[in-house]
């Protein structure tokens, strides 16, 4: 099993993950609010450049080179190119993700040194954001098998209420179908469904990482370049910010450097 660790920052807690050991990164708490990823590129690597974008839960992945291209370098909010993932392309770059509810995914390659971080709420998964990075990926030079994919804290499946139609969008990543009810009945077949019931008619309980654990075994990634945080961002209160819970616009960071 892959183990995740607590580290201590000026009393300031964040967490990481074994199976990314290679590379600088961390999935930050909200103890770390209102820091931005700059700041908090010091934590992991002094020397690298950080690269955010303004996410608007789709499934386009940048380059750091296309943020710059997109911003000249401005980093104010109003000017942040639009996406949800970033791609490296060469050493030192650190790229970072906001999540409160939503999934964030840092990837690794331990062959090339790239890394990729992904904002994969509901939608961005049911529009596959991580196969897509992956096949950016692939196109810097990526194998599969030399990818180690960690997804970071995020609201739990056995929480996570939404209509049998979000249930169904969702689904249709992973059982490609154009019956919404014919979708529901195969997700609930899967071993390990993503999807548990819920005594509201027409709502189900979602897990939207294990649905992105089976985008990822669609591909033909193993379990072992897997892992999942133990940390559901809604039953955390303590350490993470939940949209869901708290109704606030108020997230945490997650960022892994290049090599």
């Amino acid at each position: 099993m892959h183990t995740w660790h607590w580290h201590n920052w000026e009393g300031l807690s964040y967490l990481s993950c074994s199976l990314l050991g290679d590379w600088q990164h961390g999935f930050f708490t909200q103890q770390f609010w209102p820091r931005s990823p700059d700041e908090l590129t010091q934590v992991l690597h002094p020397e690298a450049s950080a690269y955010r974008l303004k996410q608007v839960h789709g499934n386009t992945v940048l380059t750091p080179q296309e943020v710059d291209s997109q911003t000249d370098g401005n980093t104010e909010d109003a000017v942040l190119a639009s996406a949800d993932g970033l791609v490296s392309q060469q050493p030192l770059q650190a790229v970072w993700v906001a999540s409160a509810d939503c999934t964030p995914v840092l990837i690794g390659d331990v062959k090339t040194g790239q890394v990729a971080a992904l904002h994969a709420g509901w939608r961005g998964t049911a529009k596959k954001i991580v196969p897509h990075a992956i096949a950016r990926m692939q196109s810097h030079g990526s194998q599969l098998a030399d990818l180690r994919i960690a997804l970071g804290p995020a609201i739990a499946g056995e929480v996570y209420q939404v209509s049998v139609e979000v249930a169904a969008e969702i689904g249709a990543s992973i059982i490609p179908h154009d019956d919404a009810h014919n979708i529901i009945n195969l997700l609930h077949e899967l071993p390990h469904s993503p999807l548990l019931a819920d005594p509201v008619p027409g709502r189900v309980r979602v897990d939207v990482r294990r649905v992105n654990v089976l985008q990822l075994e669609n591909l033909g990634i193993s379990q072992e370049q897997i892992a999942i945080a133990p940390y559901c961002t809604y039953q955390t209160p303590e350490h993470f910010f939940s949209y869901r819970r708290e109704q606030q616009k108020k997230v945490q960071w997650s960022g892994i450097v290049s090599q």
